[in-house]
């Protein structure tokens, strides 16, 4: 076993200033203990002792969520783990499990109170221990679930950027393809015998009707019915083609009126070549309009993750209209929004003033508790997501409610405890409500949460000017 002496402790930099006697009484006072490999120093439940000095080995931390084993960090020679002065830890939350053959030193739990009393330094060199070790593992907590939203997020956002990128590929093959036919239909437009004035009011009718900003969207009746109306007007004027090209008419929302408005204008022995070169314009026209619309997709996507993650901006707090940041994680949410039938009703208060606090760190807050909201409808296979802003004196209240099935009374008290999920492993590590609180104390605001079947609410408050 290793001589353990006042030099020895001196050697590691937690106890480098401590005075000699302090330490000696140290040692006095502890036990020197060797523990199997595989062995546990403690597991769920059991009371926290020590503090301890690892020797030789080490330890390794861990918890069970839903039956997987989820290891945390691993504790070496020269570490202190255990119970240390005044922490209100009294119960151990995980396992802590030796790796290798391990030998500590511990100092009987008990005595901390004399240590506090009467060794001033000794206690200072651990209180500092303790805080370090709680501002190693915020940061760990703040990584996980950093990672966990990721990884609830990466799956949605690969989907939301495939279907608009599927399309510009798909779009810009049949538009290549489209226009290797141009110089065909070229030649037979080159036969029609047509004067500038009658090519002039066929300009302004196609002008006019290609103009509308908005379309009315057909039902499939509807467009049925319009489509067979066109593909009738072509048959009746012989027009080549007509019940294939009546598509591209009916995409635009041409009638009989405006087909018989074009028709005015062309010489009647014309009237198929033209007819064949507006349909090859509009449907040009729809794939490029098909390519914009995706590609404007996938740059308000970009937008949007960029505005969620807070990129580019100065890490501290800053006014923002906070629609923006609940909009931005409901478009990184679209994807599990519409997957499982979710409707979304906002309730906002557009007249709130801006509000002061970490955008990036907001914007967690949302996605923790939206996510949270639509996985618990997931048993319903639809659902109601409804998002509620309002002032309250100097406060801004946010409500985020859903009409799933609601929290067990057993399970309200205890969900924003670490670590404390009822997901299955891999859907959550049971830190989301914990982070959740944590920012919004942050905030100086509050997260309270109300359940009955068919409504929980989440609300939180936090100050307007933090």
């Amino acid at each position: 076993m290793e001589n353990v002496t006042v030099a020895w402790l001196k050697s590691l930099d937690v106890f480098l200033h401590v005075p000699d006697n302090q330490l000696q009484w140290l040692l006095d006072n502890s036990e020197q203990r060797l523990i199997n490999d595989g062995e546990h120093l403690f597991k769920p439940g059991d009371p926290i002792t020590g503090p301890h000095v690892i020797l030789a080995g080490g330890v390794q931390f861990y918890m069970i969520q839903n039956g997987s084993r989820r290891e945390y960090t691993t504790f070496v020679k020269g570490d202190i783990t255990g119970y240390l002065p005044y922490s209100r830890a009294k119960a151990a939350s995980g396992y802590a499990q030796s790796v290798g053959e391990l030998e500590v030193l511990s100092f009987p739990t008990e005595k901390v109170q004399e240590m506090i009393r009467d060794h001033f330094e000794l206690t200072q060199s651990l209180v500092h221990v303790m805080s370090n070790r709680v501002r190693d593992f915020t940061a760990l907590q703040q990584q996980n679930d950093k990672m966990m939203a990721l990884g609830k997020l990466s799956a949605g956002l690969a989907h939301e950027l495939n279907n608009p990128a599927s399309a510009i590929v798909r779009d810009s093959v049949s538009l290549k393809e489209h226009i290797r036919l141009e110089p065909e239909m070229f030649k037979e437009l080159a036969r029609v015998q047509i004067d500038p004035a009658q090519l002039e009011s066929l300009n302004a009718v196609l002008t006019d009707i290609l103009s509308v900003a908005e379309r009315p969207v057909l039902s499939l009746k509807q467009r049925m019915a319009l489509e067979d109306e066109i593909a009738d007007w072509f048959d009746q004027k012989n027009i080549e083609n007509g019940d294939e090209i009546a598509e591209s008419f009916v995409d635009y929302h041409f009638t009989a009126e405006n087909l018989s408005a074009c028709a005015g204008a062309i010489p009647e022995q014309s009237l198929s070549p033209v007819f064949k070169w507006v349909s090859n314009l509009l449907v040009t026209r729809a794939m490029v309009e098909d390519i914009q619309q995706s590609s404007k997709r996938i740059a308000d996507l970009v937008s949007s993750i960029k505005n969620f993650t807070h990129m580019d901006r100065a890490q501290d707090k800053q006014f923002a209209d906070i629609h923006i940041g609940i909009r931005n994680t409901l478009t990184m949410l679209g994807h599990k929004i519409r997957k499982g039938q979710v409707e979304v009703v906002e309730e906002f208060d557009h007249d709130l003033p801006p509000v002061k606090g970490l955008i990036g760190e907001l914007n967690q807050v949302w996605t923790n508790l939206i996510d949270n909201a639509i996985d618990a409808m997931e048993a319903n296979k639809k659902g109601v997501l409804t998002l509620k802003t309002e002032r309250d004196r100097e406060f801004v209240k946010i409500s985020i409610i859903d009409d799933g099935p609601g929290i067990p009374a057993d399970v309200l008290s205890k969900i924003f405890d670490p670590f404390f999920t009822t997901k299955p492993m891999g859907k959550g590590t049971g830190m989301g409500l914990e982070v959740v609180q944590r920012i919004i104390h942050q905030h100086r605001g509050t997260v309270t949460v109300k359940s009955v079947p068919q409504r929980t609410e989440f609300v939180v408050c936090f100050p307007l000017d933090n």
